[in-house]
């Protein structure tokens, strides 16, 4: 039975696209660089922003990513929440789930400190058990270490938890933790990715999350 939901950040709870497209952009930018358009962006995130940048730049700039990442990590960093908003119906059916003493988690391949910083400037008054981020050294999605970590954070057993997420990175997740996979058809990349992925229920919007709550998987 559900008691705990853990959510992906970015696609999932906020609408990121705009400015990681406008952080990266700017980047590529001051390097002289080719942009991308936005909705390039889509398949680019979800990975980590060590991949993003990877996949942003140049082939030819391989051989020095890691100080790359560090000059773009700079920028990301001091975007903070910058004009990204939560999706809508987002913030009522957080509440809606915690007032019915559901636990609530965001695990994220977002590096650890902005998703905290961007849970904190849009979700103030919300209480999450954790938020996990991406962190150096330690597995990211599709792994299931950061997924485990939260359901033990909730309170309740991996099989107790639906994991939300708008990508196969999500999708993958939840199903190497044993967790039931929830789709985000409004996020990043759509219906079919995630039910290839593993998806057992697809929620239109967050309104269909909160019935989740007692669901037997």
């Amino acid at each position: 039975m559900i008691k705990a939901f853990l959510f992906d950040l970015d696609g999932t709870l906020v609408d990121t696209l705009g400015d990681i497209a406008s952080i990266m952009n700017g980047f590529l930018r001051s390097k002289g660089w080719p942009e991308h358009p936005t909705e390039a962006f889509r398949t680019m995130v979800g990975r980590g922003f060590a991949n993003l940048v990877r996949s942003a730049t140049p082939a030819e700039a391989s051989a020095d990513l890691e100080r790359l990442y560090q000059e773009a990590f700079v920028l990301y960093e001091a975007a903070g929440a910058g004009e990204s908003r939560p999706y809508p119906g987002t913030i009522e059916a957080l509440r809606s789930l915690s007032d019915a003493g559901a636990a609530l988690a965001v695990v994220s391949n977002k590096p650890e400190p902005i998703a905290a910083r961007v849970i904190g400037a849009l979700f103030p008054g919300l209480r999450f058990a954790l938020v996990r981020g991406g962190r150096d050294g330690q597995p990211f999605k599709p792994d299931p270490t950061g997924a485990l970590e939260a359901a033990t954070a909730c309170g309740v057993t991996p099989r107790e938890c639906a994991f939300v997420g708008d990508s196969d990175v999500d999708m993958r997740t939840a199903v190497a933790a044993g967790m039931l996979p929830v789709g985000a058809a409004w996020g990043f990349r759509g219906e079919a990715e995630l039910r290839d992925a593993g998806a057992v229920v697809i929620a239109a919007s967050m309104a269909d999350v909160p019935p989740l709550l007692g669901y037997s998987y």
